[in-house]
């Protein structure tokens, strides 16, 4: 299957979000302009043109993008303008996943900046007759302090066209920072609001059509034949198209399209996954983790020092499959001529639909274009191409028309993929002074890709593979004596994918939530245990470890814990009825984050409510470098809800097909239920580089809440969703 490293590389190869090159280039047909890289044009206006390089999806990476160009670039950030970045030659690695948006564009868009700002200063130094040295910037102009002198940025920009571009500007160093750090709106904040924002399904072009697909309902089944008489008997209906996962309808309209759909008569072949259900697939995890899988980690004795202890504790979790659900259902408009192609996408790999164009339609790259739209969320959903593969089948069979294809709520909840299920069994060995001393964690799970044949499930005998799907297990921050983490993955005829987060939340809710067990049973603040097994006041235990090219950094999960220790007023704060919960964690990408949550259980929740109230939230966060400390809270705020979300959903499979189809049976947190206090503080520390955020700020809200309704119910919740029953 796929380990962390090679997960990466599959993003990038389909336009995931990592390291992008510059490409410097001076193709601007606008006389006067500066364009010294891709990512930059200069406008005689006074106006800068900043190229946002990664997919907006509702992250806020139109804003803190061009923040990180513009505090090298020195300019006024009243003068910025953004566009989103269309695949190209200057352009090849535009995909965002993994939290990675900042991160991976922090180098190349500082340097874009620092290049630009190095050619105006060199362009007014030579006009002034002076030295390069003795010039400032400062608001898109530059100044020199000796003479009194000052030219604005639109004023140079024909001379610094015929600076060289600089291979390695100078850069700033962060104490340097105006811009870097400060909290910013988001520029499309106010078009959001007001309805302005053109998201993919606003999309409306000349003579377009609608399309829907009748997909089989059965796991693993097709078309094997079908009647359209009925179908084009319905007002609008204009064709009928079979592409490779079903049956589409071409209309003039979503709802004639949806009505012909109804009327379709498809014949679906025989599955050999007809009998398959939730419930059998999650016993076979339970089965298999009675026993280790392949070892990612490993110290001392192992398992077999937990066999050995004064005591010894184990429980098991079990986290459910999961849609995203995203307030936009998943859509692509595309217009195929004979030489070209033309396709609108709220995508989160525009590369990777560029390259499907290609070689779907046997076009040159230069023939395709992409243009990439705002997206009602993505979670991980809109890495894939499924639905731009529709609608370039159907959009092929109707030359040179546009076509809308739209997935339904239905459609979106039933057929895209998932988050994978998960069994946890975890272990804990204590010595005669109460001290913890092993440590076991077994995760087994559909990996990515599970439905290839028997060969790719044997690649993760292989420890160095079997890691990547085991987020949150092999880079677990706390150390003990001994210690040992395995993995085991299953074939499932369920289509497993990105979801936000991918594999960290289930492993990270077993883990944080075992080591409030561990803590009840051994009377201890959990808190106080947590900081134990981070090695505080143990000289023996490393302050850092790599694992899988990681680096983690215990001293820093330790500052983050602390700071909503103290945020919290942990231990002093007491209301009846009400409890607090705490969990903290590690992602991959280097952040650390912890959550102390006040929550108290509902008399009688409603049907699809939550039994319990969140009352408060205290988060920190040390995500590096903060570009956009409004963007920071913005994610922290969302991660919440998302993680509430998570507590009462689920996806289920009968007889081979999706029991759910909509909110009103996967339902997601509502406004009623967000928390009336969410407190974000953020470390702040001498780092040289921003982390992600999107992310990891998800996977402790659910044990947090999980180790406080523990303490209200008087027993331990181990699963997912959590209900009214599980409670009593």
């Amino acid at each position: 299957m796929t380990s962390r490293r090679q997960f990466v590389k599959l993003m990038a190869a389909s336009g995931g979000a990592f390291v992008l090159g510059i490409r410097f280039s001076f193709a601007d047909d606008r006389p006067s302009a500066l364009a010294p890289s891709a990512w930059l044009r200069m406008e005689p206006d006074g106006s800068i043109l900043i190229k946002v390089g990664k997919c907006e999806i509702g992250q806020g990476v139109r804003t803190s993008l061009p923040m990180i160009l513009a505090e090298e670039l020195d300019a006024d950030f009243d003068d910025v303008r953004i566009e989103t970045a269309s695949p190209g030659p200057d352009f090849r690695s535009l995909g965002t996943g993994g939290s990675g948006s900042i991160m991976r564009t922090w180098a190349p868009l500082r340097q874009a900046g620092a290049a630009a700002r190095t050619m105006l200063v060199a362009a007014a130094a030579q006009r002034w007759g002076v030295l390069p040295e003795s010039c400032s910037t400062k608001a898109s102009r530059v100044n020199h302090a000796a003479s009194n002198r000052s030219l604005a940025y639109r004023e140079l920009l024909a001379d610094a066209a015929k600076q060289p571009v600089p291979a390695e500007p100078k850069l700033k160093k962060p104490s340097e920072f105006t811009l870097i750090g400060t909290p910013r709106a988001r520029f499309d904040g106010p078009d959001i609001v007001t309805g302005k924002a053109v998201y993919g399904y606003d999309v409306r072009l000349p003579g377009m059509l609608y399309a829907v697909v009748a997909r089989p309902p059965v796991l693993g089944s097709k078309a094997a034949a079908f009647d359209a008489t009925e179908t084009m008997k319905i007002p609008g209906v204009k064709k009928v198209v079979e592409t490779r996962r079903g049956i589409a309808v071409v209309a003039n309209g979503t709802w004639a399209a949806i009505r012909g759909r109804d009327a379709l008569k498809v014949t679906w072949s025989e599955s050999p996954h007809a009998s398959f259900s939730s419930d059998g697939e999650v016993a076979e995890l339970e089965t298999l983790s009675e026993s280790p899988g392949v070892t990612i980690r490993k110290k001392g004795a192992g398992r077999r020092a937990i066999e050995g202890s004064a005591k010894t504790l184990n429980a098991t979790y079990h986290y459910p499959w999961a849609a995203h659900a995203a307030i936009e259902p998943v859509n692509s408009t595309a217009v195929v001529k004979d030489d070209s192609c033309e396709i609108w996408s709220p995508t989160q790999t525009p590369n990777g639909v560029q390259a499907l164009a290609v070689q779907l339609l046997e076009l040159p790259e230069s023939a395709v274009k992409v243009n990439v739209i705002l997206a009602g969320g993505g979670f991980g959903r809109r890495l894939g191409v499924d639905y731009d593969l529709e609608a370039l089948e159907v959009a092929r069979e109707m030359k040179g028309t546009p076509v809308h294809l739209v997935w339904t709520r239905e459609d979106d909840m039933r057929h895209g993929f998932f988050q994978a299920p998960s069994v946890h069994r975890l272990a804990a060995g204590i010595d005669g002074a109460g001290k913890v001393v092993a440590w076991e964690h077994r995760e087994v799970s559909i990996p990515h890709n599970a439905r290839r044949p028997a060969p790719a499930l044997d690649d993760l005998k292989d420890p160095a593979k079997a890691i990547g799907n085991a987020w949150g297990v092999y880079d677990t921050p706390y150390g003990w004596q001994s210690e040992e983490m395995s993995y085991t993955g299953v074939h499932s005829p369920t289509l497993i994918g990105p979801w936000r987060s991918v594999f960290s939340p289930s492993s990270v809710f077993a883990r944080e939530c075992f080591v409030d067990e561990v803590a009840a049973v051994l009377r201890r603040d959990e808190i106080d245990l947590r900081l134990e097994m981070l090695g505080v006041n143990d000289p023996e235990m490393p302050r850092s470890f790599e694992i899988d090219g990681d680096l983690v950094e215990r001293d820093r999960m330790v500052r983050v814990i602390e700071l909503v220790r103290q945020k919290a007023r942990w231990g002093t704060w007491h209301a009846k009825g009400r409890a607090w919960g705490f969990a903290a964690s590690y992602f991959h990408t280097g952040t650390y984050v912890a959550h102390a949550v006040n929550v108290s259980l509902k008399a009688k929740p409603r049907a699809g409510e939550l039994p319990f109230t969140v009352h408060r939230v205290i988060a920190g966060v040390d995500c590096g470098i903060v570009v956009n400390p409004d963007g920071v809270a913005q994610q922290v705020e969302s991660g919440i809800l998302w993680g509430l979300s998570s507590m009462k959903n689920r996806i289920t499979f009968q007889k081979g097909s999706v029991v759910e189809g909509s909110y009103d049976d996967f339902p997601v947190a509502m406004i009623e239920e967000t928390p009336p206090v969410i407190e974000t503080h953020i470390v702040r520390w001498n780092a040289e580089r921003p982390n992600g955020v999107g992310e990891p700020v998800i996977d402790t809200v659910p044990p947090a809440v999980a180790n406080a309704i523990s303490k209200l119910a008087g027993k331990r919740v181990r699963r997912l969703p959590v209900t009214a029953a599980d409670l009593t």
